[in-house]
């Protein structure tokens, strides 16, 4: 019977993650569960999120206890048909190896940096096989963005997220910063890492980024991924833009946060205290104060891409988070020709907080 019993684990979010917390439980033993369902919550260090269940099946022992570490890969529940008795169970549990928690001097480094023309820039990378994608993150955001995304698209292709210039680990030291140089160093990476072609997913600012690249090198883009993004309209938040580059501490920074969610008790300390240490770096703040005047004065986004990325005729996906409180969901269908899919319950964050139903589109586009 023990290959009727299927583990829930752990998961593994990014190549940093040693242990979480299972903070809750959605659901009970002898619930019957299904693929995506929600099961538990699970907190790490840098950020808080729902579960979803892999595979569906009867819940017959939760094992682990809400508020308890463990390591990744670690037993924390099982399931199995009735026929399938308590005492396998109960052997099924007491025979798992639990894993120890990874030490430091083990781990990959997460992150790789290439000195480019532009700049230094940092990223990180999944191997894999077939046409490459490339993640590109938005405003104040960087390659951790896609912590829920990366590993699940490797699957299919390889998988580079770097970090743009001003942002995480890469070059700070910018003039006149704008779409121009971001296109630059996404180019400058692609021809550092000899990709002739790939297909870019771009999150806000960085799905202006992706839309603008695919219009200035169409023959460099396989097919774009634009999740809530910028360049499909006049509106964004003035509040958030404004708050996000103005905001000096953490009371002043964690409401700012709020609106990249529908459920904004995902802004963890952690994510809070994380962007400070970004935003303190020697010429983040000149760097953002420059990149907002040439993107996002007056309260207005300043760069168009739907026409371009139309006329370009490069296979073209939209996702939004229906609840998005900084790029008005309206501006999905801007684009003509391209599919679209808002997601319920969701907010400009959707690739954190709908992270199974994102990572089948993006795949789906490959």
């Amino acid at each position: 019977m023990s290959d009727q019993i299927v583990p829930i684990l752990m998961p593994k979010w990014g190549l940093s993650m040693k242990v979480g917390t299972l903070a809750a439980w959605h659901v009970e033993e002898g619930t019957q569960i299904n693929p995506g369902d929600e099961i538990m919550d699970v907190e790490t260090d840098k950020i808080a999120n729902v579960v979803e269940a892999a595979d569906g099946g009867l819940l017959r022992r939760c094992v682990g206890t809400a508020g308890e570490i463990y390591p990744v890969q670690a037993l924390l529940g099982v399931l199995a048909p009735a026929s399938v008795s308590d005492a396998e169970i109960d052997a099924y549990v007491a025979a798992f190896e639990m894993p120890e928690v990874e030490e430091d001097g083990e781990e990959v480094p997460s992150h790789q940096t290439a000195d480019l023309e532009i700049g230094r820039i940092r990223y990180l990378t999944r191997e894999g096989e077939g046409t490459p994608v490339i993640f590109i993150h938005g405003f104040g955001g960087d390659s951790d963005n896609w912590l829920f995304n990366v590993d699940a698209v490797a699957a299919d292709a390889p998988v580079y997220a770097l970090d743009l210039p001003g942002h995480g680990g890469s070059v700070k030291s910018i003039d006149n910063p704008g779409l121009g140089t971001m296109v630059t160093a996404v180019i400058q990476l692609m021809d550092h890492l000899s990709i002739e072609k790939a297909h870019l997913v771009g999150h806000s600012m960085g799905g202006l980024v992706s839309g603008q690249t695919a219009i200035d090198h169409v023959g460099r883009v396989a097919s774009l991924t634009l999740i809530c993004s910028a360049g499909l309209g006049d509106e964004i938040n003035p509040d958030y833009i404004g708050g996000f580059v103005s905001a000096a501490s953490r009371k002043e920074l964690k409401p700012v946060l709020k609106h990249l969610f529908a459920d904004d008790s995902l802004v963890s300390r952690s994510m809070v205290d994380d962007l400070l240490k970004y935003k303190r770096l020697d010429g983040v703040q000149a760097f953002l104060d420059a990149l907002k005047g040439n993107l996002f004065s007056q309260g207005k986004q300043g760069a168009s891409i739907a026409a371009g990325v139309a006329a370009s005729g490069v296979p073209t996906t939209v996702i939004w988070g229906a609840e998005d409180a900084v790029i008005p969901p309206s501006h999905a269908s801007a684009i003509s020709g391209a599919k679209v899919e808002v997601i319920a319950d969701a907010g400009h964050m959707v690739m954190m907080e709908n992270a199974a139903r994102v990572n089948e589109l993006i795949k789906a586009q490959l």
